[in-house]
């Protein structure tokens, strides 16, 4: 079974005629890397998805899942030495990664045909709560769109940081999305209009709302990972019942004092042999069925655990 799990399901994407919509505007993606392509593509995906679980109108997620695709269209402008970089970055590097915002809606205010979808590149790393950047705004100037996609960029960061192949863990990265939704205190030390105050009080870095939807679509995904991998062990165990059966009728025809006795084991093992399998390799495949079955079973297990924390979670 393939380890790899796809954490952003395609299939609200294909009830819109993309291709149509989009086929100028994401061919401007073939400019960026391919890691930060596949970034854009994956919160594209999951702004979709987060459009849909929020009830808005069709003709609105379609605007949306544009303006995603091209939220990180301005890191072309980014020099790779930084873009690429492995390791932290420093202040200066952090500044300069910053202009991406900026380079992207400059470019997109400079094109009629991306013009429409400025939004995305602005606005997705504002913070409700003013702390976020180019410019600062807060939660009555950044709008729904930019909201939205702040957090399918979160989201897709992190799990890309740490390399998920499954939803084991990903308990861990909820919760540093829920704790920026929290409103932090100013310091004593900033200089802050009463208005400024109350908005940092009151509101996190992004949207309390589209968290708890994003927690829905992970119930939801772990719900279907869990499905996948209890029908994989279904068949698993199927095959192992089928090989053990194989087992003991090779040892009763080893053991066999008749020939007659003999060819009738033997012939029962041929009739369930599976295709590639003969006396020279079917133990190895089944003590292969047997430790995969064993770590599935612990997967699941994992699994069980993973979505009763994520229900426990409250933003």
């Amino acid at each position: 079974m393939n380890e790899e799990f796809d954490f952003y399901s395609k299939t609200s994407l294909k009830s819109y005629n993309l291709n149509e919509t989009m086929r100028y505007q994401l061919g401007r993606l073939d400019s960026l890397d391919v890691f930060t392509r596949k970034h854009c593509e994956n919160v594209a995906s999951l702004t979709s998805r987060l459009c849909e679980h929020l009830g808005l109108n069709p003709n609105f997620t379609v605007y949306a899942i544009i303006c995603a695709y091209l939220h990180d269209i301005g890191k072309m402008f980014i020099p790779p030495a930084i873009l690429q970089k492995n390791d932290k970055l420093t202040a200066e590097e952090y500044e300069i990664m910053k202009t991406h915002a900026i380079k992207g809606y400059n470019m997109c205010m400079a094109d009629s045909q991306l013009t429409p979808y400025a939004n995305g590149p602005l606005y997705h790393h504002e913070a409700l709560n003013g702390t976020g950047y180019p410019h600062g705004v807060t939660i009555d100037d950044i709008p729904l769109e930019g909201q939205i996609i702040r957090v399918a960029d979160e989201y897709d960061a992190i799990v890309n940081k740490r390399q998920y192949k499954s939803h084991v863990g990903i308990s861990d990265t909820l919760k540093i999305i829920i704790e920026n939704s929290n409103p932090v205190s100013p310091s004593p030390n900033e200089n802050l209009d009463r208005k400024m105050i109350k908005i940092r009080k009151t509101y996190g870095k992004i949207n309390k709302r589209i968290v708890k939807k994003l927690l829905e679509i992970v119930i939801f995904d772990i719900e279907v990972e869990i499905n996948s991998v209890k029908e994989y062990l279904n068949f698993l165990k199927s095959e192992i019942n089928r090989l053990q059966t194989i087992y003991d009728f090779h040892n009763k025809a080893l053991n066999a004092n008749k020939e007659s006795d003999k060819s009738y084991y033997v012939s029962g093992c041929n009739e369930l042999f599976s295709q590639g399998e003969d006396f020279t390799n079917y133990q190895n495949i089944l003590a292969d069925y047997q430790n995969t079955f064993n770590i599935r079973t612990n997967k699941i297990n994992d699994l069980y655990t993973e979505i009763n924390i994520v229900k426990g979670l409250r933003v």
